[in-house]
């Protein structure tokens, strides 16, 4: 067995067992780096939110000087971090349960720690073996999407519920994060016609409105992001190429009105108009297209074209 495949195995019958991977601290301390970073960025929201003002980054800067001299304060951005780390993980084990279910060799989530916005760039998993059906390919690649989703309403509701209106003039300076459609329907429902710049969002909303953002961006019909993986198990390899060539056109005029588009359309023209092959020239079965209608639904829902903006 090659060595990126080995694994030990922990228990004493064959239900208790499960594949300790080789690396596995690896993961473990990407997670803990992103628990720290996300937490670090929540305890900045939740500053701001106490003070009802929105957030900016002065109080980022802040928030890691308080982590330097290890203020007992940081701990509040666990109302922001830990709906965000669990709409992460549901996303990602969504992926891993069906490769385990399906005996496609998947590693743990590898979480993605950052300084900047959200403090994190989410996670992946590592599929180490060919899937080789498209029915398996749309069930993997749509799991994470729904499983992240089903996460993320509960937070949504409840952080909408526990935001307030913005006091007027109160929005100098601010980093004013994206309102998606299904977000704008619940603050409509809760604040009635009080606008998007009006309203500040508790910082549990904000985790969730995170979560809505990567969905969509892993829902985009590009190379090996879940939405492509959709698009190839329904159409095929070459109507897969020419609906990310057309979706990189989308984001280069996508890019007038928010500039890193661009950057994403370079990167995805190289990387994102081809698919590994699946030797299976079978669509999944005629049920599915339900949950692949489900899905588009799900990225309307979560899609914004200016994610955020001063």
């Amino acid at each position: 067995m090659p060595p990126e495949q080995r694994s030990t195995w922990v228990g004493h019958s064959p239900s208790a067992r499960f594949s300790l991977p080789r690396l596995w601290w690896l993961n473990i301390l990407l997670l803990l780096l992103t628990v720290g970073t996300t937490t670090v960025f929540g305890a900045a929201l939740a500053t701001s939110f106490a003070a009802s003002r929105p957030f900016n980054a002065q109080d980022l800067i802040d928030s890691f000087v308080r982590l330097y001299y290890r203020d007992k304060t940081l701990w509040h951005g666990f109302m922001f971090s830990g709906p965000l780390l669990l709409i992460i993980l549901a996303h990602e084990m969504g992926h891993y349960v069906v490769c385990v279910r399906r005996g496609i060799d998947a590693t743990w989530p590898y979480f993605l720690p950052s300084p900047t916005l959200f403090g994190t760039l989410g996670a992946f998993i590592r599929i180490k073996t060919p899937i080789y059906t498209r029915r398996d390919l749309f069930d993997v690649g749509s799991a994470g999407p729904f499983a992240g989703f089903l996460m993320l309403l509960p937070f949504l509701v409840v952080g909408v519920w526990a935001s307030h209106p913005l006091r007027p003039g109160g929005d100098e300076g601010a980093i004013l994060i994206a309102t998606p459609l299904g977000l704008r329907a619940l603050e409509w429902l809760h604040f009635g016609a009080a606008g998007p710049s009006h309203i500040l969002l508790h910082p549990i909303a904000l985790a969730a409105l995170a979560g809505m953002l990567m969905t969509a961006l892993n829902l985009l019909p590009l190379g090996q992001l879940d939405g492509g993986h959709v698009v190839y198990a329904f159409f095929g390899e070459r109507k897969h190429r020419i609906i990310a060539t057309a979706m990189v056109g989308v984001l280069l005029v996508m890019g007038k009105f928010y500039w890193p588009w661009w950057f994403w359309a370079v990167v995805m023209f190289f990387l994102g108009r081809r698919h590994p092959l699946v030797y299976d020239d079978r669509p999944p079965a005629a049920s599915r297209r339900w949950l692949a209608a489900a899905a588009f639904v799900i990225f309307i829902f979560c899609v914004s074209a200016v994610p955020t903006r001063l």
